[in-house]
């Protein structure tokens, strides 16, 4: 069967600052974004269902991960003290992974220009 890649997007608003720029850096100071991920999944069509994976069961995944970061500080959650969206993309792939072994990418972005793209080690 052929592979193929399919992916959702999520929203979520949420402030944070990066502690260990300098002060004279705009980023030290509390900030917000309307972030956009994307969860990419990676598998073989399934013949019967003719997808890769439900994009309901997706969601399953990765909607609580949502509501646990929207409207939030993130430096205040587990494993986001330093809130880049490198640090963004790692957390929610160490998130999803153990549930999802078919993740292939994880795409953060904080705005249309500034975008960070993990697909594993």
């Amino acid at each position: 069967m052929p592979k193929m890649k399919i992916y959702k997007e999520f929203k979520f608003d949420s402030a944070h600052w990066l502690p260990n720029v300098p002060k004279s850096h705009k980023c030290s100071n509390m900030h917000g974004h309307t972030y956009v991920i994307e969860v990419h999944v990676e598998g073989e069509l399934d013949p019967q269902l003719g997808w890769v994976l439900d994009f309901n069961d997706l969601r399953k995944i990765v909607e609580p991960l949502i509501d646990h970061l929207d409207h939030k500080v993130l430096n205040e959650i587990e494993g986001l003290e330093i809130p880049t969206a490198e640090h963004i993309a790692l957390w929610f792939w160490n998130q999803i992974k153990p549930r999802l072994q078919q993740l292939s990418t994880v795409v953060v972005k904080e705005n249309l220009a500034n975008v960070c793209i993990y697909s594993g080690e």
